[in-house]
């Protein structure tokens, strides 16, 4: 997923500001990692809910409000992009890229680690539960075993594997590739190649009614593009810009017909019909969205960003929407999975810049490990524009205003956060 396409000055001036005094800070468990984790670092971590400036703010709801529950230290090598829930096989996928790559799998429930696919540098994968594949977009794309995590076979594939939706409809895989062919549509039973479906521009996130219609944000378009899951081929296309552009998420309630847009230049949630494109609203979110979701279950959609935050907006009816709250989070946290089992999100993140001189955490004999205080500027404070380069590498074109000054990522410092609901 690459992020050259959110660059705009705005960026810099939108970057969320909290104080200490607008600050509530909830108990945090650091939890310390598994066999993966060969060094161990000194967090700080700052989990917190503030208001977005200048919106009206929702009353606390009667379910309670969502906070980061748990931050396990994974470590290893290698960049990283997307995070992927198998809610039935209760798997977590983390695709880890470059010449370390590999995609760890955990147990959803505990985090313990359950599998690793060495040598597969991708940028994400996911899995079909019916015909027990997975795919991971590396190029060539991997075909795995989703129980065993055994590589069946590689698959070429033209253009970049980038996104990827895996559609329980007809049971196939989509690759999105910034460069043609935008779309390559693989069988999950075999793993062969049905067909590429050309878009027009660069898919960022897919969403599918698991219907026969699957939707993709076009990141460089500012549209939104309808796609025959049957014929493979686009026969819509929705015009988001005089609302919003860049947008890099896009999460649907299929039973209601409602597409979230979450774009990166003017930072909103563009909502809008799923039947005919219409445009019901649009709400703010925070800076550099990378990934969005809507959980049917309570009616809330939800989108990641890089300046570490986490927005829920909550849909009252198919015609009113609300911010109903800004989770915190580490900063570059930009993409995010949801358990439709538990409500429970997943983000992953990293830290960037020197490598602390800092104490050793210490552990109890509960395992909890009690982060050291530094002061070296390793981490920015939650919320606060990331200083890091992208976790896929380096991005084509210029970067956006809040992370042009890019510093290394701290070795084993990669991180995977469970955020979840009161």
């Amino acid at each position: 997923m690459r992020d050259a396409d959110a660059d705009d000055p705005s960026h810099e001036a939108a970057i969320f500001r909290a104080t200490a005094s607008g600050l509530a800070s909830p108990t945090l468990s650091l939890i310390a990692g598994n066999a993966m984790t060969s060094k161990s670092i000194a967090l700080t971590v700052l989990i917190a809910v503030i208001p977005i400036a200048g919106v009206a703010q929702p009353q606390p709801q009667p379910g309670g409000s969502y906070h980061v529950e748990k931050i396990q230290l994974v470590g290893g090598d290698g960049g990283f992009d997307y995070v992927t829930a198998d809610p039935d096989g209760r798997n977590l996928f983390v695709a880890r890229s470059g010449p370390a790559g590999h995609i760890g799998v955990f147990n959803l429930d505990t985090l313990a680690q359950v599998g690793d696919m060495a040598g597969v540098s991708a940028h994400g994968a996911a899995v079909d539960s019916a015909t027990g594949h997975g795919f991971a977009t590396s190029k060539p794309v991997t075909m795995f075993d989703a129980r065993t995590f055994a590589v069946i076979k590689k698959i070429d594939v033209e253009g970049n594997p980038d996104g990827y939706l895996n559609d329980p409809y007809n049971h196939r895989f989509y690759v999105l590739s910034h460069s043609a062919p935008n779309i390559t549509v693989i069988d999950d039973k075999d793993g062969s190649i049905l067909g590429t479906i050309d878009i027009g521009g660069a898919p960022e996130q897919a969403a599918t009614d698991s219907h026969g219609k699957i939707y993709v944000d076009i990141v460089d378009k500012a549209a939104i593009a309808v796609i025959d899951a049957v014929a493979m081929k686009m026969v819509g296309k929705y015009d988001l810009s005089s609302r919003g552009a860049g947008c890099a998420g896009l999460a649907l309630d299929a039973k209601n017909g409602i597409l979230f847009a979450a774009c990166r230049e003017k930072n909103n949630m563009v909502i809008l019909s799923a039947v005919d494109g219409h445009i019901i609203t649009d709400l703010p979110i925070g800076v550099g969205c990378d990934g969005a979701s809507f959980n049917p279950a309570t009616m809330e959609a939800f989108t990641s960003q890089g300046d570490g935050t986490l927005t829920v907006v909550k849909e009252n009816s198919t015609t009113d929407f609300a911010v109903e709250q800004t989770v915190l989070t580490p900063a570059r946290a930009k993409t995010h999975t949801l358990d439709t089992k538990t409500g429970n999100l997943y983000l992953i993140t990293a830290e960037f810049g020197p490598t602390p001189a800092s104490p050793a955490p210490t552990s109890s004999p509960s395992g909890i490990v009690q982060p050291a205080v530094h002061l070296a500027p390793a981490a920015p404070a939650v919320g606060a524009p990331p200083q890091g380069p992208p976790s896929g590498g380096a991005p084509s074109g210029p970067p956006p205003a809040w992370r042009r000054n890019w510093a290394p990522m701290i070795p084993h410092s990669f991180q995977i956060l469970v955020v979840g609901k009161d």
